[in-house]
This record gives C-alpha cells, structure tokens and sequence, in this order.
C-alpha cells in the first residue's frame, strides 16, 4: 500500500515525535511512503535555516514520488467540480486530494479539512 504523507506528518517526523517517527520510518524503510513535488515545496518552505534545506534536499531522492502528468490542471477542474474552495481547501491540498485518488493510493494527514472530505478508502489512519 502506498502512503502519500502530507506536510503535517513530515513535520512531526522531523521534530522527532510519536508515533509520527516510528510510523514514518516504517514506511520509509518497507518503500511504502510516498511525496509529491508541493510537499516537498511546503518542507522546503518550512525550514528553519539552509542546514536544513541541505539535509532535505539530500534526503528527499530517495523518497518515491507519486508523478501525475497535468497534475496541477487535473486537480484544479477536480477542486472546481467538487467545490474544495468552498470548503476551506485551497490549491495544494486539492492537488494532494486528487494525487492519492489518481494514484490509487492513501494519504496520511493531519488537515481536518482534507479528513472530513476524503473518503475513508483514501485515508492511511494508523493512530
């Protein structure tokens, strides 16, 4: 099962936290965990200095990602026709809504928003 984690996982992964960390790293190492290129955006944005866009910059090649062509286009008609804006979730999110859908996979995140409108088939809960 591939699991697309969202921003809200990495960060508690990298701070250290439970079960973020444990959980996390089982993924890394059983190649279940899967990114997309605006998680990696929001993690790089997110740094607290260039050490850190280093480490995450050598680091995150050997995370699999989750490659979806038109990627941004497809997920905004998505966001259109399911009315995300409306509901609070903006263009990133929609796009990390249609990438686990379009990928057949399931999505760790801790956005409330993007928990109540997924369906639970898409959701990786394992606390």
């Amino acid at each position: 099962m591939n699991v697309i984690i969202d921003t809200s996982v990495w960060f508690e992964y990298f701070k250290g936290n439970e079960p973020h960390f444990s959980i996390t790293q089982e993924l890394l190492d059983s190649l279940n965990a899967r990114i997309i290129d605006p998680i990696i955006g929001e993690i790089l944005q997110g740094a607290l200095n260039l050490s850190d866009i280093r480490f995450l910059r050598n680091n995150v090649q050997y995370i699999p990602r989750t490659e979806i062509p038109q990627l941004f286009e497809k997920a905004g008609e998505f966001s259109f026709r399911n009315k995300l804006f409306s509901k609070g979730i903006g263009l990133i999110d929609a796009v990390l809504i249609f990438a686990t859908i379009e990928s057949g996979s399931v999505l760790w995140t801790l956005d409330n928003r993007i928990l109540n409108f997924l369906d639970e088939k898409y959701l990786f809960r394992p606390v």
